[in-house]
């Protein structure tokens, strides 16, 4: 439990209301009750404001004398509620020691802060720096490192010649290290490219629940300070992420992609390979990325939704457009000698 006043001195925020107000849990505008926070960061949920029973709102300045109930102060309110949210966190804190039953190399490196849980594979050469999790059923390849304060949830598996650095967090079943799709067209079928490179994260990076990060062919896969990465994404050989990129779910970057900083990309995005985006682009969902970005914005391909009726009407005219462009030209080559006659 915190009270108001607690929360705004320990978050840096004004608040209004009652100073003792106790505070003992976080809840949606519209499902909040009386001891509950809620957040206002999208004015789509303005409408739900007036008619929350939360104890206490986090909302903009301009929005306080619309809220019926007590408000802390945040220009950027979202940013505030995630802060706060850690106050909250239920989640199980892991028991520092060596399950009984995980198998760590003696030639691994294991911080005594370290925990490491039930099924764990700890190979030779490996490195724990202090305060590493390890969940159940994890997989640490050798010569892996992994920085202070990483946390790796139930089985994911980090190949060999992979670097984390300090308080990452890779989700459960998320794959690092294995091999790019590298393979050569021969006279008797497809022969493999050994993959020589490995996988380098940044500080602070956050890689979701069954995405994989391939090795690198010559050269590592290197992955930014601050980006987060989604459930169900592809990155793979030699690809480069900026700092503080956001990629959502099902997105796919095709091999030696080259992501700038500040970039976001929305779910189901793909990349070809061998192209660069710039520092800044913001790619809209289900976008194909087919060649290179030299400018910062917001870029979107695809056709949006519509009744299929309309769809497949609209299909059809798309097969059409070349056609109809060489009818257009030659009417209007046609026109400009009648204009000269």
């Amino acid at each position: 439990m915190y009270s108001l006043a607690e929360l705004a001195d320990r978050f840096g925020l004004e608040f209004t209301g009652e100073a003792g107000r106790m505070i003992t849990g976080i809840a949606t505008l519209a499902e909040a009750g009386s001891g509950d926070l809620a957040f206002l960061a999208n004015d789509k949920y303005l409408p739900q404001l007036a008619a929350t029973r939360a104890g206490a709102v986090i909302l903009r300045p301009e929005l306080a004398p619309r809220c019926p109930a007590d408000c802390l102060i945040a220009a950027a309110p979202y940013v505030a509620f995630a802060r706060i949210s850690h106050l909250f966190d239920r989640a199980p804190q892991p028991v520092t020691g060596v399950h009984p039953s995980a198998c760590v190399s003696p030639d691994a490196d294991v911080h005594a802060s370290a925990s490491i849980g039930p099924h764990v594979v700890v190979e030779a050469g490996a490195v724990l720096a202090a305060d590493v999790i390890l969940g159940a059923g994890v997989y640490i390849g050798h010569d892996s490192h992994l920085g202070r304060g990483t946390r790796v949830y139930p089985h994911a598996v980090i190949y060999h010649d992979v670097r984390l650095g300090e308080h990452c967090v890779i989700h459960a079943q998320a794959v690092l290290g294995a091999d790019g799709f590298g393979f050569a067209p021969g006279p008797a079928g497809w022969e493999k490219v050994c993959q020589l490179g490995g996988v380098r994260l940044g500080d602070r990076v956050e890689i979701g629940a069954c995405t994989t990060v391939d090795r690198g062919t010559l050269g590592h896969t290197e992955i930014a300070d601050g980006v987060i990465i989604d459930n169900l994404v592809q990155v793979a050989h030699n690809c480069r992420i900026g700092k503080n990129t956001a990629i959502a779910g099902c997105t796919g970057l095709a091999g030696s992609t080259i992501i700038g900083a500040n970039c976001t990309l929305a779910g189901g995005v793909g990349v070809v390979g061998h192209v660069q985006l710039c520092d800044d682009v913001h790619v809209t969902g289900m976008t194909m990325v087919t060649r290179s970005i030299t400018q910062p914005g917001s870029y979107s391909s695809g056709t949006p939704m519509a009744m299929t009726r309309d769809w497949k009407r609209n299909a059809v005219r798309f097969s059409q457009l070349e056609s109809i462009q060489k009818r257009l030209a030659a009417l209007e080559s046609r026109s400009k000698h009648t204009d000269k006659g």
